[in-house]
C-alpha cells in the first residue's frame, strides 16, 4: 500500500495515518468492449482491490503526482466525501459505493473517540481459519487412531 501510495501521489508511510482497511476485497469487471487482448487471452477483465482509509499528516503541498515516468493522475482535490461515488465511470461504482459506505461508518466512530485507530485488518484471515480446522482435525484423527489402536489390542487379547 504505501509503495503505491508513493508511486500515486508521492507521500511516504509518516505522512500519513491509517485509520481502516477495508473488510473485504472489492471486485469489479470491465465491460467487454473495455477489455483488451493480447490475441489470444484477455490482459485485463477487471480489478480485485483492497481499499485503505488515511488521514493526511503532513502538507499537502507534499503531494507529487509526478513520482514515475507515467503519472497515473493528471490532478487532485479536495472534494466532499460522496462525490467520488457520483463521479466515477459506472462500472466502478458500486465497489465506490461499498467502501465508501464503509469508511463513512469509521469516520463516524472516530469522531465519537478521537484517538481511537482501528488496527488494519490481515488480509488472509480465512486461510488461518482453515488452518486452525485442519490441526483440530489431525488432531481428532490422532486421537482416533490411539484409541482404535488400543482398542483392537484389546480385543486380541
Amino acid at each position: 500500500m504505501y509503495r503505491e501510495l508513493y508511486e500515486e501521489v508521492g507521500l511516504t508511510k509518516k505522512d500519513v495515518r491509517l485509520l481502516w482497511a477495508s473488510k473485504y476485497w472489492l471486485k469489479y469487471k470491465l465491460p467487454k468492449r473495455l477489455v483488451r487482448s493480447d490475441g489470444s487471452q484477455p490482459v485485463c477483465i477487471g480489478q480485485k482491490q483492497r481499499w485503505f482509509l488515511l488521514q493526511l499528516l503532513s502538507d499537502e503541498n507534499l503531494i507529487d503526482l509526478k513520482t514515475t515516468k507515467s503519472p497515473e493522475f493528471d490532478g487532485w482535490r479536495w472534494v466532499s466525501f460522496w462525490y467520488p461515488v457520483r463521479q466515477v465511470v459506472s462500472f466502478k461504482r458500486d465497489v465506490y459505493r461499498k467502501v465508501m459506505k464503509e469508511f463513512a461508518g469509521v469516520l463516524l466512530n472516530e469522531s465519537k473517540k478521537p484517538e481511537t485507530v482501528e488496527k488494519p485488518r490481515v488480509e488472509r484471515t480465512e486461510k488461518r481459519d482453515f488452518q486452525k480446522r485442519d490441526n483440530q482435525k489431525r488432531e481428532f484423527r490422532k486421537s482416533a487412531r490411539t484409541w482404535n489402536n488400543s482398542h483392537q489390542k484389546g480385543k486380541a487379547q
